[in-house]
């Protein structure tokens, strides 16, 4: 029964796993595809792809444990960034705003990835 439980316990883990790399995955996606809109003044594509990755964006600060201590904390002001950056870039075609923002989304792509492989999910 107790081995059962560990098994299940370890689907669920990879399963949170999983759906977290797809959410960063596609937050990165889908910023590229608004700087691209952005670039050729396709103002409701672009804002269409900023919305859509504000939402995910809002969905990981939303899923944030708050009793995990500094990481979530840190995380929490990591998400609050990118969304005032991700506003900005829509209301002022802010080029920069939305590089800022879609860095921070990669590299919190990229470490969620490292330590993906590193705990062999």
């Amino acid at each position: 029964m107790e081995q059962t439980l560990d098994r299940q316990s370890m689907e669920g883990a990879k399963d949170r796993i999983m759906i977290i790399s797809m959410l960063y995955e596609s937050a990165c996606n889908f910023t590229g595809m608004a700087k691209k809109k952005l670039e050729t003044g396709d103002s409701i594509g672009k804002a269409q792809y900023i919305r859509k990755t504000s939402a995910i964006v809002q969905e990981l600060d939303n899923s944030l444990n708050m009793d995990g201590g500094e990481i979530a904390r840190n995380l929490k002001k990591l998400y609050a960034f990118v969304l005032t950056s991700l506003m900005k870039a829509e209301a002022q075609n802010d080029l920069k705003a939305l590089d800022d923002a879609g860095k921070i989304i990669e590299t919190l792509r990229d470490a969620w990835k490292e330590m993906q492989a590193a705990s062999k999910y």
